[in-house]
């Protein structure tokens, strides 16, 4: 499987940046969560969406020992080690120590990430050492 190109992996990310924060949506502009922000860059760099995302809680990934997120991207985008994702990857953060990743980014550079994040909408901020803590997977963009 060949890898999307990161540029354009990065503008179309970018082109969210100021999307309101909104649970389980996935709409350029009017609203989306970290995953939406994933599924809407999918659509518009890949195509569209190869399964139906079910609705999901707010505290979905509180309890349970399977790695859904992970397991997702598994079934349709190459898999790396975090430590050589580069800028265009998808990355997963365990956002505790043992529990399962359920927070997405997308790395815009070397030390810089997009995500949404609740109350701030999408914003782009450096990969502090906390949040390069917590990167437990990554995973690289299909070419269409």
């Amino acid at each position: 499987m060949t890898a999307a190109d990161p540029d354009t992996v990065i503008a179309t990310a970018r082109s969210w940046l100021g999307t309101p924060y909104h649970d389980q949506a996935s709409l350029k502009g009017v609203g989306c969560d970290c995953l939406g922000l994933a599924r809407g860059v999918w659509r518009e760099v890949v195509g569209p969406e190869p399964f139906p995302i079910p609705p999901y809680s707010r505290d979905w990934g509180e309890s349970g020992p399977r790695e859904v997120l992970a397991e997702g991207a598994r079934r349709m985008m190459p898999e790396i080690a975090p430590a050589d994702a580069p800028p265009g990857a998808l990355i997963l953060f365990r956002m505790m120590p043992r529990a399962i990743a359920k927070h997405v980014g997308i790395l815009t550079g070397p030390d810089t990430f997009l995500h949404a994040y609740e109350r701030l909408g999408v914003i782009e901020e450096p990969v502090t050492p906390t949040w390069r803590r917590r990167i437990a997977f990554a995973f690289l963009f299909p070419k269409r």
